[in-house]
């Protein structure tokens, strides 16, 4: 375990060429990051999770039923024991010939054990009210912890000179609210990857366990190595739009269309200008060429920017999202449906749809209208 630990921690990889973890230890004169801080993350995590579960039921909760936003999920499946064993055990989308074997069977007609199946599989997904509270939650935390960053970071050298961020690296000692913004985004990125397992799961559930992943991976490195600093930059940058995506989700819920149409075109012009733009330009810059200059490439510099690069490319995949729901707002009027959204398929206006009309067709949100197939989704946050 000693040589695994020693092999783990090499100082070669993790830290500038003659720089060793002796000279990055605590002293009275300076404070530095210590990889042992990072175990605060946990019960900070728990405690954001507990947190949460109040916050929706004495907050959000009470929000949601002042704005006559219900608890009524999708209408249920008529109970009948050889649907449901099909539908548990064999497939959830039967094909033309089950389809046919059933009515046989049942002596039903197609349409409406094709409705049966529709309801069943809209019956476990969540009210309204469940998906209120929770983008509240997250409208709430974003907007605070980007407050918080923003109030910090407008007091730091390296907001208006990046390079400051590798000047006298890795000697740069550890201030209060540095570690407390640090440990309150890991904890809160290791409370998603909890809690995503109980969230409301939608067709993105890996992208965005993947880019938690590599959220916690950086968040961790990074405070190791003591890039705390343009750490701070990439962190608040990308909670810049998670609010105003979260609000817009709100808003959609509760039915105000126009507001919800507005908070929309200001998140994605922020989401596409921050990440497209300040991003590459700005952060990227200066992790790749000023960092370079100054302090020069090592080990754990190259694994650093390959991370910063993955969430570029998570960036890229989730602006082209918005593009394209954008472009059919434009061409159609309204947004029918969003790729990253809850399959939430309207079993209610399926149900009534005149009999010759294929099924498959409806495109449209249950509980929603216009531009917000999309505001049904997860956060898009580098959430980040």
């Amino acid at each position: 375990m000693a040589g695994i630990l020693a092999w783990f921690w090499n100082e070669r990889f993790w830290l500038p060429h003659n720089v060793t973890w002796a000279d990055l230890k605590n002293t009275e004169e300076a404070t530095f990051p210590q990889a042992e801080d990072l175990y605060l993350a946990f019960p900070l995590a728990f405690c954001i999770f507990m947190v949460r579960l109040i916050f929706e039921r004495f907050v959000a909760k009470p929000c949601a039923i002042a704005l006559n936003i219900q608890a009524n999920g999708p209408q249920i499946a008529q109970p009948n024991a050889i649907l449901e064993k099909v539908f548990t055990a064999i497939t959830k989308h039967p094909d033309e010939k089950r389809l046919e074997g059933l009515s046989k069977q049942l002596d039903w007609d197609v349409r409406s054990i094709q409705r049966w199946f529709r309801q069943r599989c809209n019956q476990e997904k969540p009210s309204t009210l469940r998906k209120f509270c929770e983008s509240m939650w997250r409208f709430s935390f974003s907007l605070y912890v980007f407050t918080y960053g923003v109030r910090f970071l407008k007091k730091t050298p390296w907001l208006w000179n990046t390079r400051h961020c590798w000047y006298n690296y890795p000697y740069q000692p550890l201030t209060t609210d540095l570690h407390y913004y640090y440990i309150l985004e890991l904890s809160f990125y290791w409370s998603l990857m909890f809690s995503q397992f109980t969230d409301i799961k939608r067709k993105d559930f890996g992208i965005m366990f993947l880019h938690h992943l590599v959220a916690i991976f950086l968040i961790s490195f990074s405070y190791v190595n003591n890039m705390a600093r343009v750490g701070t930059l990439v962190l608040c940058l990308h909670d810049s739009a998670d609010a105003l995506l979260e609000a817009a989700k709100m808003a959609n819920y509760a039915k105000f269309q126009k507001i919800c149409d507005l908070l929309f075109v200001m998140f994605a012009m922020v989401f596409i200008t921050t990440r497209l733009g300040v991003f590459p330009l700005w952060v990227l810059n200066t992790t790749l060429f000023e960092s370079w200059e100054i302090v020069g490439p090592y080990p754990s510099w190259w694994v650093f920017n390959l991370l910063l690069l993955l969430i570029q490319g998570l960036n890229c995949f989730w602006s082209y999202l918005i593009v394209k729901i954008a472009c059919k707002a434009i061409s159609k009027g309204k947004v029918s449906k969003d790729d990253r959204s809850d399959i939430e398929s309207s079993s209610d206006e399926e149900d009534s749809e005149p009999p010759g009309k294929n099924p498959h067709t409806a495109t449209t949100t249950n509980g929603t209208s216009g531009t917000n197939g999309y505001l049904l989704t997860g956060s898009c946050s580098v959430d980040d």
